[in-house]
């Protein structure tokens, strides 16, 4: 046995390469890894300057309810909470910029641009919904100013057709989608519009100008005149804080099965050389994924070892070639080999994570844990 296992590395010698080294073989498998996960390399931490984005609590939500081993099982590839299919969560963050903050006429402007990056998305992906999701966030109020005064503010949404020149108007190029009044209150106050044709026609090189958002300030006697240009502006008026999300759910066909229960997985403690399902918990700190990873910090993914001993019996889950290699092998166990342990049954799990533009990401991922062994 030892002369074989030492003829490829003779061989490289004279070829003047080295054998691969265990390293190496480790990088590659998380390469393959990775790029199952729609990743091309390890997501980078950010930087002090511009901290991580919480995990929105709907993802929270969506997370625990998919890793609940109580709950009524459900199909992996539609995403209950939204009425679509899906095996994709992503929350695509806003990389707009400030467009001004003046005057249009007689009233104080403020107009941002948003922008979501489409491309996040895979090609082999299959986008079932694309939700515009905004929050204004007011600085904190007394409840004697709340008393005192009834703000809203008048928010128009348009969607960008064309880039614009230099010198021309940029107003010729956008389209009105959206005309909304939010009122001002001390909690944060949110607004959300199906963006999902729009979105898919993002994905499309050179197609994306984004969005852009207008906000005008009104009181509650101008708040039914809305775009009537009447001046409601006060001079302590102070816009809220916007944060914006595209919440995109995507299909991935090749890894949409139906899912199978980990409840009722109980893998023997009984120590014997058998084929069956052994333990095996992996932690992603272990192998330097824990900056990226949010949950879960590992999981049981268990293995297949053991013989599958002639005769082969039930409990070994064998197929019929399998039973005729053991009798076979027991007749001559040097030219035939013994059936192999191998993973039978598998099921997935969901993991949330931060891919490489930090858009915080919800997925599943089938075959990522072995329920039964058997002989093959």
């Amino acid at each position: 046995m030892a002369s074989v296992l030492l003829l490829p590395v003779v061989t490289l010698c004279l070829l003047g390469l080295s054998p691969v080294s265990h390293q190496e073989e480790t990088k590659g498998q998380g390469r393959n890894f990775l790029s199952s996960m729609g990743l091309s390399e390890l997501p980078q931490p950010a930087g002090s300057r511009h901290p991580r984005r919480h995990v929105p609590p709907a993802l929270w939500r969506m997370f625990r309810r998919s890793e609940s081993t109580r709950a009524e099982e459900s199909d992996s590839c539609t995403v209950s909470e939204y009425g679509v299919r899906g095996n994709i969560i992503r929350y695509v963050q806003d990389q707009g910029q400030l467009i001004s903050l003046g005057s249009n006429g007689s009233q104080a402007c403020l107009e941002k641009q948003l922008f979501f990056n489409m491309s996040v998305l895979q090609p082999i992906e299959q986008l079932s919904l694309a939700q515009l999701e905004i929050k204004f966030h007011w600085r904190p109020l007394k409840a004697s100013e709340l008393l005192k005064r009834s703000w809203a503010i008048g928010v128009s949404l348009y969607k960008v057709i064309r880039a614009t020149l230099r010198g021309v108007d940029p107003r010729a190029s956008r389209r009105l989608l959206l005309t909304q009044s939010v009122q001002l209150q001390p909690e944060a106050s949110s607004i959300s519009i199906d963006l999902t044709p729009l979105a898919e026609s993002w994905r499309k090189p050179g197609r994306n100008y984004g969005l852009v958002l207008q906000m005008l300030p009104l009181n509650a006697a101008a708040e039914e005149s809305l775009g009537s240009g009447v001046d409601v502006l006060e001079v302590d008026f102070t816009f809220p804080q916007i944060q914006a999300s595209l919440v995109a759910v995507s299909l991935n066909p090749h890894q949409c099965r139906s899912r199978q229960r980990r409840s009722a997985v109980r893998l023997p403690v009984a120590s014997t050389n058998v084929c069956k399902a052994r333990r095996l918990f992996i932690d992603f700190k272990d192998v330097g994924w824990h900056s990226w990873i949010i949950a879960p910090q590992g999981y049981m993914a268990n293995y297949c070892h053991g013989e599958c001993p002639f005769p082969l019996s039930e409990s070994l889950n064998g197929t019929n070639h399998a039973i005729l290699q053991t009798l076979v092998h027991s007749l001559d166990p040097h030219g035939t080999p013994q059936p192999c342990c191998v993973p039978i049954r598998l099921s997935p799990i969901s993991m949330l994570y931060y891919d490489n533009n930090d858009n915080v990401v919800l997925r599943h991922y089938q075959d990522m844990v072995v329920d039964e062994c058997g002989c093959r």
